[in-house]
């Protein structure tokens, strides 16, 4: 019973499984059906699933026969309604087939045209976006082509420029593109290009003011000559050297000045006459003569690269070379004005251009440089200048190289540059124009002297009296009240000698100007060269005419009357100098022409001496001529007597100066040798010859022999009976054995 229960429970849920996967057959999409199935033949029931499955389907066959039998009316309508249909869409298929072959025909000129359209758009569409790219790129190749225009035509700066827009500006715009790589790549190239070029022409431009400084320092020697001219006109002050006027009008007014005896001329020596050119005449400046844009592109454009302090290194080196240069002179420069010119031109062209680059560029050069630079430059300048103004003995050119130098001065100082160590070296060179002056003046003394006729200058009338009063500074009232013809007490040399001693004084007066001199320092500088004139110039000139052998006693007198007028015109020597210097007699400091006295002093002297000299020196030839053959004791006694009258002359002091017996002892080879005869003290002499205490140490063996032949033929002749004589007969031995023994002594002393 209880399995009967069982079965009926299984078959009751096997009912109820088989029922749902019915309804889930039925309403599952077919295609997941499978799983389902499976359910069924994984159990033991499918037979009874395949029968309920079957009977399913008879119950849907039912209901749809149902269906179609209560539609069925309206399906025949339907498939009748259909068939029209069909028919009217046969015709309609024909008509659309038709219109549709024609659309074909017609749409196929729209496709082609619709074709060429697309095409077009595409085409404009890609022209469009050219032109957009290409207006990016032209102005990339825009500022490409122009930065190699530019470099083309060598404007460094501007090219820089461009290439830095460029750079920054228009490649980051079409940086996609590859010949923007290949010019982003060629830029650090194009750099070092332009840094090379500019490079290149820093370097032509250097080589080029090189060469061209002396045209520069010319052109700026010329201006400050220009300058310095009109400002002379327009200051209108009156100048050191006024007393100008009076010099010419001596020297035209003098007949008896030798021609082209003064070595200094009338005319200044120019230092700018390298050409003929009117003082009016612009002279070009230095920016006007040299081109410096090459300078300020190359420091922009290596400002620009960031390597300016390499420039600035690089370029105070080089100028730093081409200053050793400059200042290197010619080993032959003393021996014109030209090179000392040159020489100038080129220092004064260096610092010109770089005073121009000191106040053009920011920093290029700056002041403790140049200050560098001319330290360097005025210690060697300075040196060369010592060195080869010592060779020049010409005082003209001399002066014409002190011109030259105050110039050079004057010309860097108006660019700010210290000059007075120049003017303290014009103090050295002036010294030694000093003396080139006065061995110029000894030239022109001595040719004076010896054409001289030391006698005193006749005048036969009232003009030639007056042209020599007006020449040399000369009153006295006697010789103006005698009537013609007439004397002057000098000789002709006495006013030559004045005036040439005011030529030497306006020769002096030419160096000192424009040297910033006070008119002190001037007169005091004009004194003491006139004074080495007159006291060792002047002097050494008389005392060498005196000293010579062919001036006789007349000539004596005459130069020492001649030295005491050029005395008395020292006065007005010191008024002269006085006139043009402007400097009063009074002043404190003011130099006293001592120079005609102390000279007056030596040459009386020396004209004494010499006289004193020539007399003895003739009183010997007398006594020892060959024309003389005899001689007495008694003649020697009266020739005694005139030589103690010469020598009471000595003693007298006739010129101040002497010391002692200076002057008697010109006669003391006269007075040992009249001693001797006359004390017949022959016996010390043989004794003591040859001793250094010798009382006839003046005395002469050979002349002694002379006198004594002479002595002894005068015996033998005018005494005839002197033989029978015993006193007559031992003096004559005695005369004998001098003789014998002198010829002795003077044998022995030859030997």
């Amino acid at each position: 019973m209880e399995r009967g229960k069982m079965a009926e429970l299984e078959s009751l849920e096997t009912a109820a499984e088989h029922e749902r996967i019915l309804r889930e057959i039925e309403s599952t999409d077919t295609a997941c059906i499978g799983p389902t199935l499976r359910s069924v033949y994984d159990g033991e029931e499918h037979g009874r699933f395949m029968e309920k499955l079957e009977a399913r389907i008879r119950n849907h066959d039912r209901e749809i026969e149902k269906m179609c039998n209560f539609h069925y009316q309206g399906f025949v309508d339907s498939i009748t309604e259909l068939l029209k249909v069909r028919g009217e869409a046969q015709k309609l298929k024909n008509q659309v087939t038709d219109t549709n072959r024609k659309l074909q025909n017609e749409g196929r000129e729209l496709l082609l045209a619709m074709e060429e359209l697309k095409q077009c758009r595409l085409q404009q569409r890609n022209i469009s976006a050219t032109v957009d790219k290409l207006t990016l790129c032209l102005p990339v190749l825009e500022m490409y082509s122009k930065l190699r225009e530019q470099m083309k035509s060598k404007r460094h700066y501007p090219a820089l420029k461009t290439l830095e827009h460029l750079e920054h500006t228009y490649l980051p715009q079409v940086s996609h593109y590859r010949f923007c790589k290949i010019m982003v790549d060629n830029i650090p190239k194009l750099r070092e290009e332009i840094k090379e070029v500019s490079m290149s022409d820093l370097k032509d431009f250097l080589e080029s003011i090189r060469k061209h400084s002396d045209k520069i320092g010319e052109a700026a020697m010329k201006q400050a000559q220009q300058q310095r001219n009109l400002d002379n006109i327009v200051s209108q002050h009156p100048r050191i050297s006024g007393g100008k006027k009076s010099k010419k009008e001596v020297c035209a007014s003098s007949d008896l000045e030798v021609k082209n005896t003064s070595p200094m001329s009338e005319q200044d020596s120019g230092i700018l006459d390298v050409e003929d050119e009117d003082e009016d005449e612009e002279v070009p400046g230095a920016q006007d003569l040299v081109d410096f844009s090459p300078v300020y592109r190359c420091l922009h454009i290596y400002s620009v690269l960031g390597a300016r302090e390499t420039f600035e290194n690089y370029y105070r080196k080089q100028r730093r070379k081409q200053a050793r240069l400059v200042l290197q002179p010619p080993s032959n420069m003393h021996e014109t004005l030209d090179g000392y010119r040159k020489y100038f031109n080129q220092i004064v062209g260096f610092f010109v251009v770089e005073d121009h680059i000191l106040h053009t560029t920011q920093g290029l050069v700056n002041r403790a440089y140049i200050d560098e630079l001319w330290e360097m430059a005025l210690s060697k300048t300075i040196a060369a200048l010592r060195t080869h103004s010592s060779y020049c003995s010409d005082p003209s050119l001399v002066l014409d190289l002190k011109n030259l130098i105050v110039l050079f001065a004057d010309t860097l100082q108006g660019y700010g540059f210290p000059v007075n160590q120049l003017f303290d070296m014009l103090l050295e060179i002036q010294d030694q124009y000093s003396e080139t002056l006065l061995k110029k003046w000894s030239g022109v003394f001595r040719n004076i002297l010896d054409s001289d006729n030391y006698s005193p200058i006749p005048v036969t009338n009232e003009e030639v009296y007056k042209k020599i009063v007006g020449q040399f500074p000369f009153q006295d009232t006697e010789l103006e009240k005698q009537p013609f013809p007439k004397k002057f007490p000098f000789s002709e040399f006495v006013p030559k000698v004045y005036n040439q001693i005011k030529e030497f004084i306006y020769a002096c007066l030419k160096f000192s100007e424009d040297l910033h001199l006070s008119s002190t320092e001037v007169d005091d500088m004009i004194r003491k060269s006139t004074n080495l004139l007159l006291t060792r110039t002047l002097s050494n000139c008389l005392q060498n005419v005196i000293k010579r052998k062919n001036v006789g006693l007349t000539e004596l007198v005459q130069i020492i009357i001649n030295t005491t007028h050029l005395e008395k015109s020292c006065k007005f020597l010191e008024e002269f100098i006085t006139n043009i210097t402007n400097v009063l007699p009074e002043t404190v400091h003011t130099t006293k022409l001592y120079g005609t006295t102390t000279f007056k002093g030596k040459v009386a002297q020396t004209a004494c001496m010499s006289a004193c000299k020539h007399l003895s020196t003739s009183l010997m030839q007398l006594l020892l001529e060959a024309e003389v053959r005899q001689l007495t004791l008694g003649a020697l006694q009266q020739f005694n007597l005139d030589v103690e009258e010469c020598e009471q002359f000595a003693r007298s002091g006739p010129v101040p100066g002497f010391q002692g017996d200076t002057l008697q002892l010109a006669f003391i080879d006269l007075r040992q040798l009249l001693d001797l005869f006359i004390q017949w003290d022959w016996s010390t002499y043989l004794a003591d010859y040859g001793q250094p205490t010798c009382k006839y140490l003046r005395v002469n063996p050979m002349t002694a022999l002379v006198l004594l032949e002479k002595m002894r033929d005068t015996s033998r002749k005018n005494n005839v009976f002197a033989q029978f004589r015993k006193n007559e007969r031992d003096k004559q031995k005695l005369i004998d054995t001098v003789a014998k023994q002198l010829r002795s002594l003077i044998n022995s002393h030859h030997s």
